[in-house]
């Protein structure tokens, strides 16, 4: 055991590059219960984390407001928020508006200020756009036009808590162990070729999808060009806001089943796609042809989440696997090694969602 850290680390190199951790958890029930058994599993895994970023995203948050699109914003300055609420009073009706509680703790530091809005689409002001796009369209604007703010949660009845920090001491700053929720997924940020910073911590968000990653993107360039083309701009300068973005256009956007959106981004190599039947070698095909810019390369494994399921996916040889661990008949929790699973909440369906 002495020669581990050789065997991990065969050059000494100061900086590793293969950690981050990442954990889900879900109650297919649809019961909501504390974050605690969360934050005690991402903080098991303290060492694959460098302290440059953490997150956790819970579904079923804001019950009292759940039809409303609840906005997490990041403000850098008091006139960054101004501008913003005065954006949102122009495009919105606010229905609450409020400061997310903190607690001061030493760990964080120079952290923004975050507020948290409850919001309903003005419908005059849609031009025709479903209430989905027309919001995705205004937090594109927010995070493209107005300095000194972020909009880094935009769902309804769920929400993104992250920063620089130890995924556990985020939760602390947060107190998030007064939150309950029927999902969560937790990141520890281990950062690499982007920059520490709140907004580049996961998971990342737009509507009600969340993504937390383990690994790196090489082909976020032309990933990234790609999602643009559909009006969506990468402001957080990471490789993972391109997942949240893509699994937003194929599945909710192009109607996509997960099991196809899968095989876009991870899809079958060509020795492998030559051994198909005709029908399914046509199939691989078309999604090469017409989403091959969407290809995700490089190491990795992500935990999607949104209203009602949880899935797992990782990279076609399985270098960042996962593990799917179910207890009982209602909790499901991802982590460690598998490749692709999903978990459905049952409640949820049968609410008509």
């Amino acid at each position: 055991m002495k020669e581990l850290s050789r065997i991990n680390n065969f050059y000494q190199d100061d900086k590793v590059m293969d950690a981050c951790s990442i954990f889900g958890m879900m109650d297919t029930s649809g019961v909501r219960f504390s974050g605690k058994p969360v934050i005690e599993a991402i903080a098991n895994m303290h060492v694959r984390g460098n302290g440059l970023g953490g997150g956790f995203a819970v579904y079923g948050l804001y019950p009292e407001y759940a039809d409303y699109y609840a906005f997490h914003v990041m403000y850098l300055s008091c006139e960054g928020q101004a501008r913003v609420e005065d954006f949102l009073k122009q495009k919105f009706h606010v229905i609450h508006a409020e400061e997310v509680p903190t607690r001061p703790i030493p760990a964080i530091v120079n952290a923004p200020l975050v507020w948290r809005y409850f919001l309903e689409v003005k419908r005059e002001g849609t031009n025709g756009q479903s209430e989905d796009d027309y919001v995705v369209d205004r937090v594109m604007e927010i995070n493209t036009k107005i300095e000194n703010a972020f909009v880094f949660s935009s769902g309804k009845n769920m929400g993104v808590f992250k920063g620089v920090g130890y995924p556990e001491e985020i939760a602390e700053y947060f107190c998030l162990e007064q939150y309950e929720g029927y999902l969560w997924t937790a990141h520890g940020r281990f950062p690499t070729n982007t920059p520490g910073w709140w907004g580049g911590a996961h998971p990342f968000n737009i509507l009600d999808w969340t993504v937390v990653h383990n690994g790196e993107i090489s082909s976020y360039g032309i990933n990234r060009r790609y999602l643009e083309q559909f009006g969506y701009n990468c402001t957080m300068q990471t490789d993972t806001e391109v997942v949240a973005y893509a699994i937003d256009l194929l599945i909710r956007r192009h109607g996509l089943p997960i099991e196809i959106a899968a095989k876009v981004l991870a899809p079958p190599f060509w020795s492998q796609i030559e051994r198909c039947s005709p029908e399914g070698q046509r199939i691989f095909r078309t999604l090469r042809q017409v989403y091959g810019s969407l290809l995700l390369n490089g190491p990795f494994t992500v935990i999607i989440a949104h209203q009602g399921e949880m899935i797992g996916l990782t990279d076609r040889i399985r270098l960042r696997p996962l593990t799917v661990g179910v207890k009982g008949r209602a909790n499901c929790g991802q982590f460690g090694e598998a490749t692709q699973a999903c978990c459905h909440c049952e409640e949820y369906k049968r609410r008509g969602n």
